[in-house]
């Protein structure tokens, strides 16, 4: 695999603890530094003054399905290249304005370092191609 780009900072909005504990530990093993866990979207807008480069979005959180629109408020507010990592990529339907796309869980170690090396490329102004199992949303 290539080097990582630039970006190294990734919020993790997920309510499920033992998903975004494990998130967080393959964020950490793959040389990113996690901002933190937000299981709800409150806490998401918080951690968000922190401005991190990269937010791995859960659709349904501890207030509801309130992923989508934390998604495209971290992306349009705070430029966060935002990926959904949800067991619903569905419900996103065509996509959400300003998000690159969304990936399926449960997803492997592999499969998020692909994700996540896409993702801080896209961040980084570079045009990588979405690995297999990511679903891109048109820009």
């Amino acid at each position: 695999m290539q080097r990582v780009p630039m970006a190294r900072t990734v919020l993790i909005v997920e309510d499920e603890i033992l998903v975004a504990a494990s998130l967080e530990a393959t964020v950490e093993d793959l040389g990113y530094e996690p901002v933190g866990i937000a299981p709800d979207a409150a806490t998401a807008l918080e951690l968000a003054a922190q401005r991190p480069d990269i937010a791995l979005v859960d659709l349904n959180l501890r207030d509801g399905e309130t992923g989508a629109s934390v998604g495209a408020r971290l992306a349009a507010e705070y430029g966060v290249a935002v990926l959904f990592i949800t067991a619903n990529p569905r419900r996103l339907g065509g996509g959400v304005p300003g998000t690159l796309g969304v990936l399926g869980k449960p997803s492997d170690e592999e499969t998020v370092a692909a994700a996540l090396h896409y993702v801080a490329g896209c961040k980084a102004g570079l045009a990588p191609p979405p690995p297999p199992a990511i679903r891109p949303f048109a820009p």
